[in-house]
């Protein structure tokens, strides 16, 4: 029996993608008889919420409420205090977003979704730009690093000098209920983004390419679901500038977005760098077409089963999202495509990868004096 306490953070508040590739970790591992496994938080005003977004009932919730940005100001110099408090004493702690606290006898991996903070750091909140400090010093007492692509775990590699034996890429599971479409909605059919208004999503350039293309299309509409973020004033002005902006809705967060994703025609992911890219696998997997642009791991995670365009370029992402609602042909050819593409995202096998990793680690371990 192998001990895990795995970070459940991610899980609170308007849940994102780290957010819901964590919740697949927990589900999918939940059930291995191999591993006793138990979640903590660093979160202080979210402690008392955390069971609940835990799933299930046979993942032990341990630890204290903490406050996370202190912590995170002390862990980024100093291995004190101890992540016992949080985590117990496992055998191996998985911090699951950028951050591992320290620890005496437990083997440690850490997340690395992205390295957004190394690359354009520009595009970060302050939070995000203490991250490669604290993942440098996590390395360089011994923890190893967990990306969901390949494309980070090179980055990993060439930035923070880690062996590549102690870099384990483990993609998430696509967590939808099913490959099969869901019913249409009534009403205009869309194209839709789905993320944070963030910089890095680069939405904008897709407020401009939908306006080019609109006045030939007078049916669609855009529809931009997500949190509110640190990219909404530009998003704001870019909406307002365009001459159709009548057909652009802001949707915000939504909780429940299989019909949502499921009920469009075009999926748009425009964004300037991804260290993985789950929407995208989940709008294939609900049998929506997507055009994605050739940015950070995206092309290693899409594939054939999306059309590709270049950053920045709204021209060309026009005339992607043209095609594609035009062409039924092409749709129906990457439609089948995206089933194909999301069959090798199970959860079965992103369970026996970390499960792997964890082994493994927990073997190379040596015991702290």
């Amino acid at each position: 029996m192998l001990t895990v306490a795995l970070d459940a953070t991610p899980l609170l508040g308007q849940r994102t993608g780290i957010g819901v590739a964590v919740e697949g970790f927990l589900r999918h591992l939940a059930g291995r008889p191999e591993l006793e496994l138990s979640a903590y938080g660093l979160t202080l005003r979210g402690w008392a919420r955390l069971r609940g977004q835990v799933p299930g009932d046979a993942i032990e919730v341990v630890g204290r409420p903490a406050p996370a940005g202190l912590l995170l100001r002390c862990w980024d110099r100093w291995d004190r205090p101890s992540g016992s408090w949080w985590t117990g004493r496992p055998q191996v702690v998985h911090g699951t977003n950028f951050v591992v606290p320290p620890t005496r006898r437990s083997a440690r991996l850490v997340s690395v979704w992205d390295l957004t903070a190394v690359r354009y750091p520009q595009l970060c909140t302050p939070t995000s730009l203490r991250y490669p400090a604290l993942v440098t010093r996590a390395v360089r007492t011994g923890a190893w690093v967990h990306t969901a692509s390949a494309f980070v775990a090179e980055e990993v590699t060439e930035h923070f000098g880690v062996p590549a034996e102690r870099v384990r890429v483990v993609a998430p599971a696509v967590g939808v209920p099913s490959l099969l479409r869901p019913g249409r909605p009534a009403g205009r059919p869309y194209i839709l983004a789905l993320g944070r208004a963030e910089p890095r999503k680069d939405l904008p350039v897709l407020v401009r390419a939908f306006d080019s293309m609109a006045a030939d299309h007078p049916d669609l509409e855009l529809k931009l679901a997500g949190p509110v973020g640190w990219g909404e004033d530009e998003l704001a002005a870019s909406i307002a500038s365009a001459h159709h902006r009548d057909r652009i809705e802001r949707t915000g967060w939504v909780p429940d977005r299989v019909g949502l994703v499921g009920g469009a025609t075009v999926f748009a992911y425009p964004s300037l760098y991804e260290g993985f890219g789950l929407p995208p696998l989940e709008a294939m997997a609900l049998g929506v077409p997507v055009v994605a642009t050739r940015a950070g791991a995206v092309p290693e995670v899409v594939g054939p089963a999306a059309l590709l365009t270049d950053p920045h370029d709204a021209d060309g992402l026009a005339a992607a999202l043209s095609r594609l609602v035009e062409d039924r042909a092409c749709r129906d050819d990457l439609i089948a495509a995206g089933h194909a593409r999301v069959a090798g995202f199970g959860g079965h096998r992103t369970a026996d990868g970390l499960v792997d990793a964890y082994r493994s680690l927990a073997a190379a371990a040596q015991p702290r004096r």
